[in-house]
């Protein structure tokens, strides 16, 4: 499996809570995507097709010809983008606290209007006005809740590309083209996340053919704060996904 971790994110501190779990049944590869921790940096707008082709390219250099791609959150998305930009080597695909759309009323919009205009400031203020901008909007306020370890991880941020990762999110919208996924799909939805609207998360599990969810009573950060039953969700919903794969290709040989 591919784990592919949410917005503002590293792979470690999306991940870190359920590794052990997940390595017991199946290999696991994470990665930072574009930006994020130490994920490859660039003056190139952030695009989220380039993060699925980032993990395309890695699953090349390590040799991998097919893989499940697990995306939380901003994850999602690049999962879905991986299907459909790299569909030879998706074999399914296990989607968790996401979205196949992200902005729709007049506030949501305007929200991530509000970051492509920080982005911009990012990109053209100096580094000693970046380090201001990064501390004032993000690490000061969250400091006194996380600690050590998860703040070393966010320092490790371009926030910038991290800014312009949140208005890619915005613009995001595959309703048109879920319809068409061909591999099996397992989903989990959390009941009351504040991020990511149920009624969002169920339109992304209803718009495509033949694909299985489950429901966990938690928030957004439900990866950490639910990790065992997180953990077993994501081994049950992946093995009904090599399960269900199975099942086609014998078929096939019949």
């Amino acid at each position: 499996m591919l784990l592919l971790h949410g917005w503002t994110a590293t792979a470690d501190l999306n991940w870190f809570a359920v590794y052990e779990t997940l390595g017991q049944h199946f290999r696991v590869i994470s990665l930072d995507h574009r930006g994020h921790g130490r994920g490859i940096r660039t003056r190139k707008p952030f695009r989220l097709a380039d993060c699925a082709d980032d993990a395309a390219c890695l699953l090349s250099e390590l040799g991998i010809k097919k893989v499940i791609p697990v995306g939380y959150s901003m994850g999602g998305p690049i999962a879905l983008l991986m299907w459909r930009r790299h569909r030879a080597v998706v074999d399914g695909l296990m989607l968790c606290a996401t979205a196949g759309s992200f902005a729709h009323s007049r506030g949501e919009r305007m929200g991530f209007l509000g970051l492509t205009g920080m982005g911009a400031l990012a990109r053209l203020t100096p580094p000693t006005a970046k380090e201001w901008l990064t501390e004032r909007l993000f690490l000061r306020r969250k400091a006194s809740k996380w600690g050590p370890w998860a703040m070393s991880q966010i320092e490790l941020h371009d926030w910038r590309m991290v800014l312009e990762a949140g208005q890619a999110i915005g613009n995001f919208s595959a309703l048109e083209w879920l319809p068409e996924i061909d591999v099996p799909t397992s989903h989990i939805i959390t009941l009351r996340d504040p991020v990511i609207p149920v009624h969002r998360q169920l339109k992304l599990y209803s718009e495509i053919p033949q694909a299985k969810a489950v429901r966990i009573d938690g928030q957004h950060d439900a990866i950490v704060a639910l990790a065992p039953s997180m953990g077993q969700m994501i081994v049950d919903g992946v093995n009904s996904i090599t399960e269900r794969n199975s099942s086609e290709r014998a078929q096939v040989s019949q």
